[in-house]
């Protein structure tokens, strides 16, 4: 059996091998598919034909493929299980499980129900993982297995059965007792686990014992198994110790079962032994020896193995030099006459390799061993394992355990964050490039689990330069195929046949400025060069996107020679691949200082020459870049050796797009947290981390919960409060504190009583539950209410607060609660159900109820962060409060600006307007807003409030008569304030407290009458009692008074000169709601730290598709205090059963679990979420179609009451369908070029059907098309540019886009093309089929094959309700848009048969509509302005429409971020 061949790339099952008439589908009929009621026996007779006709193949992944898809495991082994199962039953059990993880799809559910037969099971496959006459590559799948459960902790069923094998009964293995005696030692309640282990096995029957024997053993047999293999170099064995290393690295890499297996592999001197068999010195085993490497990474990791605390620089240090220091007292009590000098050397003389291997060189063999074993290291091993212990091993076990190493944090910071040919084409990263699951790979992985939040920064760091490399790479690779480099006839010359906008051909740059190392450093401080830009050539908005390129982007110089036809490659890399294989000799990056004229002047809006479009054509712009000084010192250094100067053969220039060309940002940003001692949030850290109570950090159990939070408009009315609050006992407070009857009582409301309602008893020990008073009452359920008279804010309109109006649901409630309290929030929102309208609430209450603190609002795009950021506006939340940042912050201030309430927005902002009217799942409100909330906006905002202002001043001025220019600056308003406005009101209060005072004597004494004579009249009602005419008096002084506060806060903008300064206060002392995307607080981390900027809290939209990365940098935007962040709220909010962060690379995002984010980890480790419960945005029926993955999701009112969700859709007989689309002309799905698909047939049937729906008069705003795959999207766009986008009675829908892209948007209808007709594709991931299904209001109509969704097992629940109903359009005639048939009349229908009948049916309505139109002498309508949705979104501005490669030979079309 092949190794290679069972994992090797071969070709995909398609709808052939599981539907036709082959060897498995006759055999899957027979036995267990075709709707047997039970599942038959299984019989052996059949399961070793299986494994037979499998080894025959040498196992083909095919094969295997097409035996999961026929539900082989699900429907017949797993069900036929038992313990007489042959080992053949249990062998393919294990092989198909392996499959399924590879495949990235569900695996541990089936074995879910019964713990018990698992148990038998995962005890089979342990004890054939040691039998060696089993052939090493089943050893090397079961192994696969094996990883995959130790990768699933989280799983209670899986831990139950690991957990044990990497227990302290582990160390009954070590090699002497004095071994496990000094770990004891270092912890003490070591040996008192050390003796419940034992006192377990004591007291055990015959058969635990057994078992309890098998544990403790099987990870140690394991190892010597491992070290026996290595000494072989045979490429099956090579495999197997890979696995073995990978193994080993994941258990090492997560504390839990890093504790005690870390002793264990120091013990046995695995490292040491490895790195001198012949397996690791064979030139062809470069993955073994990198899998070594990281390996002795996590072994050798700073961390204490048993506390979890990592340990510092200096505690490094000092561990290290107390090691040599017991070498040293050693060699001097035994070998004082020879090993003197090593005794009185200092440390630093002894901690390297060479040095120390000649200090131990005078000891003869047998002393050196002696030396060893002293130290307590093993020196003999079993036989049977066949490990020749000489001096060269005892020497090598000694070097490595004293040398010095360089820890993670000098590792990070000597890695180069740009790339050169070299590092883009280390054989490591094209290993990554080439994975296809058949082997290891030697890249970290984020776990479930880190060892410490550093080892998580090193992780992620590391992953993150590997995927930016990987995407530089195949960007520079494209971008010189498409110049078509040749050789030109001059010598050393190329000429360049192609053409690309992202490229231009250029001569050597020049070295203009070379600075000298700054103090410490042997690099210069900056390399200086110019590089002149032919741009004679180029169209104009070609050439302008060059000249904004903007200062500190990455460009890239490559010296490109012609390609050797002979080596091509296509469709991937070999495994020796060099960047020459591509054209590319040179690689080397920079950093744009300024772009400018041929003159050298900076470039600066239109140019003189081409103003009005008209002047000459500019021939040639000069670039300024700084070279990277490290690569041009080892550059100098190899021309001053006689090398050739590579800047001299430097020929091109290229670009990148800015949203693809961030990383060096990124990577600083990561590789500066890493190489800092910054941690998590105290409160957070262990949950962060992976350990302790997953409880430990929601409120119920933090120390400064709030038992009292004022809601204010939280809850509209007492039975709201009332009814948020199912499971507690609402009553108003003491009768002192209220004279109001519960129902009259409004808000807002004080609850008192929040942080005792909410505890629950934590677990605690046996012994502490026995000390407890048997007495202690469970905690409170009641929850006080009180509420007040809000003040009043001022006589105008303008001063009345804006008040929420969504009637919030429990589920709402509750996450409305927990974010207002101290500690962390986990929401998940499954669509429609109104997470962003919950944030907002949460940053509401936060913003009145914490005056002082600053929250940070963080979502990942800037379509979230604006919907949430308008929604803000909305309540009474003061603007200049408001703070935006990055390049979405412009939408904000054009988005809305140009309409009122009830009027239709312009063009421009139609998009927004429809979102923002259309996002919130309960109501539905036009959102308006002028105001830029931009850094430089909101400072423009603060100059022009201030003249408004200072107007006040002077109007407050002539009322009182006070003479002098008061309202000059902000300055002189204050003195005005201090001597004339404060004096009146101190004299009008004494008159006015007066016991004696009338009505009309406070009115009479008011002294800004006149001031006030612009509000609503009368100022003061006749029939106002006393009380209500001081309340007014009260709301005035507040109104005057917030004049004087904001001059005040606005006077720093007068003092301050620049637009940097004064922006820089803004966000520093000035904003408390600062919005900011997760790239750009990547980007920006240390700029915006420097600055000192602190906040208190920090909430996530769209947290399940931010990588964990970038989850964790907005934590760490400020400088600790007192070494801990100061944080005290976070709260998350998303959906991890919709899509994750999308990650192009496979082996990245499944291999090295890349897309996982911080919410889902959250989510796996147990920490306690709200789930809202209630949606607002689809029919009920439509929203069925989903809840299968939210089983407890209902719907609110409005969908089941409202008219638009009560009406059917006009001209269809269903709301939703799942129409059957076969061939087209005589072809189904298609590549025009590689991982490029298409569907004809379907892109016809989409347009056809939004003809049908235009025609009938559906606005086309209200129609969106979403397609799986890009390449349908470029095909839908095509066939809407030719039948639509010049008619005026169809125009262009809202948008076509993908699935992944239109994820957080909806729209009434929508036309779903699934594209496939030969296999299910990524679809087969459930997240991306919950968004396909849940975008959609009022229409859903899905176009594909029935027969390749009806086949998968992972989707059936997702059709079964599509696929009730006819697989064909059924339309109804006789209608128009609206209609007035409700949704439950069915009327008569024709059916369409195909795209040609529907096609011709348009195609008649057209001509009909047309006619109509000319007989009736009536114009044809005007095409309705809708988003520009032919224009192509930023990651389609290429010269071509292949998508990036992410996923594997045939899913390589998807969307990339």
């Amino acid at each position: 059996m092949s190794n290679q061949n069972f994992q090797g790339a071969a070709s995909r099952p398609d709808i052939e091998d599981l539907q036709g008439d082959n060897e498995w589908t006759q055999l899957a009929r027979k036995h267990w598919l075709g709707g047997h009621a039970k599942p038959k026996k299984v019989k052996n007779d059949v399961v070793n034909g299986v494994w037979d006709t499998l080894k025959s193949e040498e196992f083909q992944y095919r094969s295997l493929l097409i035996l999961e898809s026929l539900q082989l495991l699900e429907s017949y082994l797993w069900p036929g299980y038992a313990e007489s199962s042959t080992n053949h039953h249990v062998l393919l059990i294990a092989l198909l499980a392996t499959v399924k993880a590879r495949e990235n799809l569900p695996l541990w559910a089936i074995f879910q129900e019964d713990a018990d037969k698992f148990s038998s099971f995962f005890r089979r496959v342990l004890s054939m993982s040691l039998d060696n006459s089993i052939a090493t590559p089943i050893r090397t799948n079961i192994l696969s297995f094996l990883i995959c459960a130790f990768q699933s902790l989280d799983n209670g069923l899986i831990r139950k059965e690991c957990a044990p094998l990497v227990s302290i009964s582990l160390w009954q293995n070590l090699a002497t007792d004095k071994s496990r005696e000094r770990k004891f030692e270092q912890h003490a309640q070591l040996k008192k686990v050390w003796r419940g282990a034992a006192k377990k096995y004591d007291a055990a029957d015959q058969e635990t014992q057994v078992k309890l024997r098998f544990d403790r053993a099987w990870l140690y047999t394991l190892l010597l198994d491992f070290l026996g293999q290595i000494q072989n170099a045979d490429s099956e064995s090579v495999i197997y110790c890979e696995r073995i290393l990978e193994l080993l690295t994941d258990l090492e890499s997560q504390l839990p079962t890093r504790r005690y297996v870390n002793t264990l592999i120091k013990d046995l001197n695995v490292l040491p032994l490895a790195k001198l068999s012949p397996m690791f010195n064979d030139s062809d085993n470069g993955l073994f020896r990198d899998l070594f490497v990281l390996l002795r990474h996590y072994v050798h990791f700073p961390i204490d193995d048993h506390t979890g605390a990592q340990y510092t620089e200096a505690e490094s240090s000092e561990e290290h030099s107390a090691n040599l220091a017991r070498l040293q007292r050693l060699a001097l009590k035994q070998f004082k006459e020879k090993l003197t000098i090593l005794a009185l050397s200092n440390y630093a003389a002894i901690d390297k390799r060479e040095e120390l291997e000649a200090h131990l060189g005078p000891l003869n063999d047998d002393e050196l061993e002696s030396l060893a074993s002293s130290l307590g290291f093993r020196t003999k091993y079993p036989p049977t394992v066949g490990i020749v212990i000489d001096r060269q091993v005892i020497m090598e076990i000694l070097l490595s355990a004293f040398e010095y190493r360089r820890t993670y944090r000098e590792v990070v910071k000597h890695l180069s964050v740009l790339p050169t040919e070299a590092s883009l084409y280390e054989p490591t990263l094209l290993r990554n490039e080439q994975y296809n699951g058949s082997r290891s790979l030697a890249i970290p992985r984020l776990n479930l689990q880190y060892l410490s939040v550093g080892d998580f920064l090193w992780r992620s760091f590391v992953l993150f330069r590997c995927e930016a490399f990987f995407e530089i790479r195949r960007d520079m690779e494209e971008t010189v195929k498409r110049l078509e480099p040749r050789a030109s006839q001059l010598p050393n010359q190329v000429h360049f046949g192609g053409f690309s906008r992202m490229a231009i051909p250029i001569s050597k740059p020049a070295i203009i400025e070379q600075a000298p190392p700054k103090v410490g450093q042997d690099k210069p401080a900056f390399i200086r060069a110019e590089i002149a830009l032919d741009v004679s050539r180029l169209a104009d908005y070609v050439r302008r996107e060059w000249e904004s390129l903007r200062q500190d982007d990455v460009v890239y110089l490559l010296a490109v020679h012609p390609v050797d036809r002979s080596r091509e490659l296509t469709n991937g890399h070999v495994a020796h691949a060099s960047s020459r294989d591509f054209g590319i000799h040179l690689l080397r990056a920079a950093e744009v200082e300024q772009v400018l004229d041929e003159d050298g002047r900076t470039l600066r809006g239109a140019q003189e020459e081409e103003l009005n479009g008209f002047g000459r054509r500019p021939r040639l712009r000069r670039m300024l870049v700084k070279l990277d000084a490290a690569t041009f010192k080892n550059d100098s250094a190899r021309k001053s050796q006689g090398k050739p100067d590579v800047y001299e053969s430097i020929n091109v220039i290229i670009r990148r797009k800015g949203r693809e060309n961030n990383f060096k940002r990124i990577l600083e940003t990561i590789r500066s947290l890493a190489s800092s001692d910054i941690p998590a949030p105290s409160w957070l850290q262990e949950v962060f981390l992976g350990y302790g109570d997953p409880t430990g950090a929601s409120y119920t159990k933090m120390t400064n919960s709030l038992d009292q939070i004022d809601f204010r408009d939280t809850f509209l009315d007492w039975r709201h409060l009332v009814e948020s609050l199912p499971k507690k006992v609402v009553e108003p407070s003491a009768p002192q504190e209220t004279t109001m009857k519960p129902p009259t009582m409004k808000p807002p409301y004080i609850l008192r009583g929040l942080a005792a309602s909410s505890m629950e008893p934590s677990k605690t020990s046996k012994k502490r539950r026995r000390d407890e008073d048997e007495t202690s009452q469970p905690p409170s359920k009641s929850i006080r209410v009180s509420t007040y008279q809000p003040p009043n804010n001022g006589p105008y309109p303008t001063d009345s607060p804006r008040s929420n109006r969504v009637r919030f649901t429990p589920a709402q409630v509750e996450a409305i609660i927990s974010g207002t309290q101290p500690g962390l929030t986990v929401i998940v929102g499954p669509p429609g159900t109104g997470k962003t309208d919950v944030a907002t609430q949460i940053i509401n209450n936060i913003y009145h109820d914490f005056p002082s603190q600053r929250t940070l609002l963080v979502a990942h795009s800037n379509q979230a962060l604006n919907q949430l950021f308008q929604k803000i506006t909305r309540l009474d939340i003061d603007e200049r409060h408001l703070l935006r940042l990055g390049h979405g912050e412009e939408d904000l201030g054009r988005g809305l600006g140009a309409f009122s309430f009830g009027e239709k927005p312009h063009a421009p902002c139609l998009r927004l307007f429809q979102l923002a009217a259309e996002s919130n799942a309960n109501f539905c409100v036009i959102l308006e807003t002028d105001v830029s909330y931009s850094k430089h906006g909101r400072v423009e905002s603060f100059l022009d409030n201030r003249g408004v202002y200072l107007a006040e001043v002077d109007r407050l001025a002539a009322d009182l008569g006070a003479p002098g220019a008061h309202g000059n600056s902000c300055e002189t308003a204050g003195y005005f304030n201090a001597v004339y406005v404060e004096p009146a009101w101190s004299k009008f209060w004494s008159q006015a407290t007066m016991e004696n005072a009338s009505t009309s004597d406070i009115t009479a004494a008011f002294p800004f009458n006149n001031y006030f004579a612009n509000a609503p009249q009368p100022l003061f009602p006749e029939t106002a009692s006393r009380d209500q005419v001081v309340e007014i008096v009260r709301g005035c002084q507040r109104h005057i008074n917030r004049i004087f506060t904001e001059l005040e806060d606005i006077r720093p903008f007068e003092l301050l000169r620049t637009s940097r300064d004064k922006a820089n206060y803004l966000l520093v002392k000035e904003a408390r709601i600062i919005a900011m995307t997760s790239t750009h607080a990547a980007m920006r981390r240390q700029e915006i730290s420097d600055l000192g900027f602190q906040y208190d809290n920090v909430i996530m939209e769209e947290a399940a598709q931010i990588t964990e990365i970038e989850n964790f940098i907005p934590l760490a935007l400020q400088n600790p205090k007192d070494g801990q962040l100061p944080l005290q709220r976070v709260v998350l909010c998303g959906d991890h059963l919709q899509n994750s962060p999308i990650v192009q690379n496979l082996a990245f995002r499944q291999f090295a679990n890349l897309e996982q984010s911080l919410f889902l980890r959250f989510v796996r480790l147990g920490v306690p979420t709200i789930t809202l419960d209630h949606q607002g945005r689809a029919r009920p029926s439509i929203a069925e179609l989903y809840r299968w993955r939210y089983p407890e999701l209902k719907n609110l009112p409005n969908v089941l009451t409202e008219t638009e969700y009560l009406r059917a859709n006009a001209g269809f007989r269903h709301e939703y369908q799942f129409i059957d689309v076969p061939d087209y002309k005589g072809s189904g799905e298609s590549q025009p070029t590689p991982h490029f698909i298409q569907n004809l047939g379907e892109a016809e049937y989409a347009v056809a059907i939004y003809q049908y729906m235009r025609l009938l008069g559906y606005p086309a705003p209200k129609i969106s098309i979403l397609t799986t795959y890009a390449g349908q999207r470029a095909l839908i766009r095509d066939v809407l540019g030719h039948r639509c986008a010049k008619n005026r009675l169809f125009g262009l829908p809202r948008i076509v886009t993908t699935v992944d892209k239109y994820q957080g948007e909806q729209n009434d209808y929508i036309i779903l093309s699934l594209v496939r007709t030969t296999r299910v594709g990524y679809l087969r991931d459930n997240r991306r089929l919950t968004v396909a299904l849940s975008r959609a209001r009022l229409g859903l109509y899905i176009l594909g094959r029935r027969a390749i969704f009806e086949t998968c097992y992972e989707l059936q629940e997702a059709f079964a309700n599509l696929f009730q109903r006819s697989n064909s359009l059924l339309l109804t005639t006789g209608e128009m848009f609206p209609t007035k048939r409700s949704l439950g009349n069915e009327a008569d229908a024709t059916e369409m048969t195909g795209v040609e009948h529907l096609g011709q049916y348009v195609f008649e309505m057209t001509k009909a509509k047309i006619e109509s139109l000319k007989t009736g002498g009536k114009p044809l309508p005007a095409v309705e302005e809708t988003e520009e949705v032919m224009k192509m979104d930023e990651e389609d501005e290429g010269e071509g429409q292949v998508d990036p490669v992410v996923e594997d030979d045939e899913e390589r079309d998807i969307d990339a971020v």
